[in-house]
């Protein structure tokens, strides 16, 4: 059989190229996954870690000018 030889070395070429092509596809999947869950967020107007981080920052500053702010100062006003 003179193809053989042939259909043997693009199967093994197919072989060889199928755990690159796995990753790409899973890597493709993984993306795709978190792209649904941002815009499954954004739809249920759900707060994100960065959002509540950003909010505790926020929130911490706020109470520490109220803090300066409710000491008793030492040099009266001018």
């Amino acid at each position: 059989m003179p193809g053989s030889p042939r259909i043997v070395e693009a199967l093994e070429e197919l072989l060889g190229e199928l755990p690159a092509r796995m990753r790409g596809s899973r890597t493709r999947a993984g993306e795709q996954t978190m792209e649904l869950l941002r815009s499954l967020v954004e739809d249920l107007n759900l707060v994100t870690r960065d959002d509540l981080d950003e909010l505790e920052l926020r929130v911490a500053q706020l109470e520490h000018r109220l803090t300066l702010l409710e000491a008793p100062h030492d040099a009266p006003p001018a």
